[in-house]
């Protein structure tokens, strides 16, 4: 409350004024008294809007429709005068600060059941708001109030009688908007028709500020076309909104109005029998001194005397602005001096009183924000796009050694096989462990223990002199990989929250997820012409150190998730639903289809998987929230992964049939071929696909990336032993590596779009595991060709390279096949717009 001024009239009808409380969209507001005692709250319509009739009628209308309102949580219109030469409206009067003040200045972000409770009874207020025909519109912290006994909505149906007002208005001067930018529908920005699904998304907004103390979108000193342009097009961030209420606030935010719950929908999902106050204590101790401040406040007398009203409740001491006279003295009623709250004593034993202690929740001061983008966030995604080379380095260079460790060992196939599975069996199994793990330690942590166990099982690897210990150490290396690979990924997606930044950094991870194979085949090749197998482990472990060094000195150290428990269920499900999925692939590929154990162990995989994912919809912490994956463009990029993942395997163990069997090439001029592929990889994620993705939608360049992959792999099916490097392999390598390094960013960005920062970890082992199940698919379909094309003995010497490259000729029109279902897959499914566009200018106006 701050003292009247000499401009304030004295009285407005029935009531005298004894403060200003404050000034809204349409005037100033104050506190006044009826005879009998009764405290009010009256708000006087500015003059130059009191002096447009179509103003007035609308007004009349609303305050009309606002006094019907019923319900607990709002505050009640008492009296109105719409007729008087300066209309008004008094309601009642609520003894408490607005929602801002108390999150911005005098708390802090409100705890978990605080947050419950408000939604619920802002909840209840929207329905009794709605049930009177009313649509709110300006939903936001300052029209709320804070009581004891809980919140009241203010300033229902009045914004209304601003819109579509006509002529030379305030209302369609340039700039304005009805509504709050920080608080508004995205039909809102667009200008279309609201519902009371738009007072839903607002109420959305208002329940992410007061769990967090930020707007929605950002702060809108970025520009005002740039902040409605994210309340139009971007998912928001709901970075610490309670876990307890994320699934409701995010389905509350949903772009579409229909997909947004109703207010009854949203009171009957937070209501609770908690006991108790429903605020913590501090807080209650400033409501209390405010509503003292009240019985205490002493108007001061004001200079002049001046009264509003006539005989209808108005005295006609002020001029009728309708009056051409009254129009030309006119002036704008200065605004309200500021209000600094105080903050409530807080007793300090062996002290006395002194300010209340920040609650845990309360941000500090002087630390970074956790949420502000990382100094070093480049130099960082080079320590991540190593981490994922590494691992991919893995893969990839002991497979080209096996003849070697064969020989030197001195093992038997069926020895082999083990040490060979041993890695991705442990991969494939724990990836959604990783993710979780990611989560909640933190991804920075969980990297530097992958980077610093994968170094350790590299080295226990290089110096293995028999199969036992090298079977663990692969097992190791997979297991560690399981902790890299979700956390690099999950770095990349919260690291690189700016839509022209984030495209750039799924750029260049994409040039490693799809090139990542092409250059280990190179390094592998080179390693083994220069050195002997060991060095295809032992070479893991300088790599690993160099990204340790990087991921302690460049990467952001965000904590994990606040008050989360271990999913032990989900984990278990999940790990052994991979593991069985995968080994059942595994032995398809090397034993067949027909084995019975495959059948069961793939069938097993499907099952527990159906069952991991069951309970991740009611688990209280859940590994996987259960909102990543009902994101239609986030599902939609999943599967398409599992897809191109299956259909990309078998591009590889072609090429290098073709070029060391048929043409006879060495490891190294083996490993130099891929270097074209390598390039058109990486111009196609970071030169094309990166910088279209702000102007083309993901859709349209995942289905181009994946058409040209397809006609690259028609290519390389045609190839024949006739056929030469530079003529008959080059392009439809050029052709697959340039596609999939187009298709490959847009569909990691829109996997892991819009993910919660405390869920990026779970939604990148998803996408990863996606991949990695793809490829086991490939590698089993693959296996299956082998199989059936060879069922009647090995080739004969003189046939061997005509039967086998008869068998990779198959194997490629069959990926062919499936990279056109993937195709299809993105381009049902995939329906996101463009992110990181040029901003639109707004077709609203600005209040």
């Amino acid at each position: 409350m701050d003292q009247l001024i000499a401009e304030d009239p004295t009285r407005i009808g029935p009531y005298r004024l004894i403060a200003r409380l404050g000034a809204g969209g349409m005037g100033l507001v104050y506190l006044g008294r009826s005879e009998g005692g009764r405290t009010v709250a009256v708000k006087v319509v500015q003059a130059e809007f009191a002096g447009n009739p179509e103003f007035r009628k609308r007004f009349a209308r609303e305050v009309a429709a606002a006094r019907r309102v019923g319900g607990n949580w709002t505050a009640a219109v008492l009296d109105a005068d719409t007729e008087a030469a300066v209309p008004w409206v008094a309601t009642q009067y609520i003894p408490g600060p607005d929602l801002h003040t108390v999150v911005a200045k005098d708390f802090g972000p409100l705890p978990e059941h605080a947050v419950r409770t408000l939604a619920n009874r802002l909840a209840l207020a929207l329905r009794a708001v709605h049930e009177a025909g009313l649509i709110h519109r300006d939903l936001k912290p300052s029209n709320v109030l804070v009581t004891v006994d809980g919140p009241r909505v203010i300033d229902f149906g009045i914004a209304r009688a601003m819109d579509s007002l006509t002529g030379d208005s305030l209302h369609t001067r340039t700039g304005m908007l009805i509504g709050s930018a920080g608080f508004m529908s995205p039909e809102q920005v667009r200008g279309l028709e609201l519902t009371s699904a738009s007072d839903v998304f607002c109420l959305g907004a208002v329940l992410v500020y007061a769990a967090t103390g930020r707007l929605l979108f950002g702060a809108a000193d970025t520009g005002l076309n740039a902040h409605l342009f994210r309340v139009a097009e971007e998912e928001a961030d709901l970075t610490g909104v309670p876990e307890s209420l994320v699934d409701l606030v995010r389905a509350c935010l949903d772009k579409d109005p229909a997909g947004r719950p109703t207010p009854e929908e949203v009171a009957a999902r937070t209501a609770t029998d908690q006991a108790g106050e429903w605020l913590p204590g501090t807080v209650l101790a400033q409501l209390g001194r405010h509503a003292a401040q009240l019985l205490d406040f002493a108007p001061a007398t004001p200079p002049a005397e001046a009264s509003v009203g006539a005989s209808a409740g108005a005295v006609g001491a002020l001029p009728d602005p309708r009056s051409p006279s009254a129009q030309q003295q006119a002036q704008p009623l200065p605004p309200p001096p500021a209000y600094a709250p105080t903050a409530p004593a807080h007793f300090v034993p062996g002290q006395g009183f002194g300010p209340p202690p920040l609650p845990a929740s309360f941000p500090d001061p002087v630390a970074p924000d956790p949420a502000a983008p990382h100094p070093r966030r480049w130099w960082g995604l080079l320590v991540i796009a190593l981490t994922q080379l590494l691992v991919l380095l893995a893969a990839t260079t002991f497979n080209l050694a096996v003849p070697s460790v064969q020989a030197e060992l001195d093992l038997a196939a069926d020895v082999m096989t083990p040490v060979v599975s041993a890695y991705f069996l442990a991969f494939g199994a724990l990836l959604l462990l990783g993710g979780h793990i990611a989560d909640l330690v933190g991804a920075r942590r969980t990297m530097v223990i992958g980077l610093a166990g994968f170094a350790a099982a590299s080295a226990l690897g290089g110096s293995a002199d028999e199969p036992g210990l090298l079977i663990a150490a692969r097992a190791l290396q997979g297991a560690f990989a399981a902790l890299l690979t979700p956390s690099a990924l999950s770095l990349v997606a919260t690291g690189f929250t700016d839509p022209r930044e984030r495209a750039r950094a799924f750029g260049i991870y994409a040039a490693i997820a799809a090139g990542g194979t092409a250059i280990g085949m190179l390094t592998g090749g080179w390693v083994l012409e220069l050195l002997d197998w060991r060095w295809s482990l032992y070479a893991g472990v300088p790599l690993a150190v160099i990204a340790l060094t990087g991921a302690l000195t460049l990467l952001p150290d965000r904590p994990g998730r606040t008050g989360a428990r271990f999913d032990g269920l989900g984990v278990l499900l999940g790990s052994l639903g991979l593991a069985a999925l995968t080994y059942g692939l595994g032995n398809a590929e090397s034993l067949g289809w027909s084995e019975p154990l495959t059948a069961v162990l793939v069938a097993g995989g499907v099952l527990l998987l159906a069952a991991f994912l069951w309970w991740q919809t009611r688990a209280s912490s859940p590994l996987l929230a259960p909102y990543v994956l009902k994101d239609r463009n986030r599902l939609g990029a999943v599967l398409t992964l599992v897809l191109a993942g299956a259909c990309t395997l078998a591009l590889f163990p072609a090429l290098d049939f073709w070029m060391r069997q048929i043409v006879g090439y060495g490891p190294t001029e083996s490993g130099l071929a891929y270097l074209p592929m390598i390039a058109a990889a990486v111009l196609g994620s970071t030169q094309l696909s990166a910088r279209l993705q702000s102007r083309v939608a993901p859709r349209t360049l995942i289905v181009a990336g994946l058409v040209a992959t397809a006609v690259g792999t028609a290519l390389l099916a045609g190839v024949d032993t006739a056929s030469t490097f530079t003529a008959g392999v080059m392009p439809g390598m050029l052709l697959s590596g340039f596609g999939l390094g187009l298709a490959f960013m847009p569909l990691l960005a829109t996997a892991t779009a819009a993910v919660a920062p405390q869920h990026a970890g779970g939604a990148s082992a998803a996408v990863t595991t996606a991949q990695a199940v793809g490829q086991s698919i490939g590698a089993a379909v693959l296996g299956g060709v082998f199989a059936a094309r060879l069922s009647g003995g090995s080739p004969l010497p003189e046939t061997f390279a005509v039967e086998f490259l008869g068998v990779y000729t198959t194997t490629l029109w069959i990926a062919v096949g499936g990279t056109l279902l993937a195709v299809l897959s993105a381009a049902l499914l995939v329906t996101a717009g463009r992110t990181g566009a040029e901003t639109p200018a707004p077709t609203a106006q600005r209040r």
